[in-house]
């Protein structure tokens, strides 16, 4: 699986840390929420990136209680 560090044109700074770190908290994500195939997974994910983060638990609706 890549998220394309490979092909990011940062390579300088914290900027490859971060980008490890933001792959391995997504598949540790899915991996929680019982994915089986980390690739078929992402793959879908990027086809239809609107569920991302409803997955994280993150919607679109409004808070209407002010909590």
């Amino acid at each position: 699986m890549t998220f394309a560090e490979d092909a990011s044109t940062v390579h300088t700074g914290t900027a490859p840390r971060a980008m490890a770190t933001l792959r391995n908290l997504a598949i540790g994500v899915l991996k929680i929420l019982g994915a089986d195939n980390i690739a078929k997974t992402t793959r879908a994910i990027r086809d239809q990136p609107e569920r991302a983060l409803p997955l994280l638990g993150i919607t679109n609706n409004p808070d209407t209680q002010g909590t």
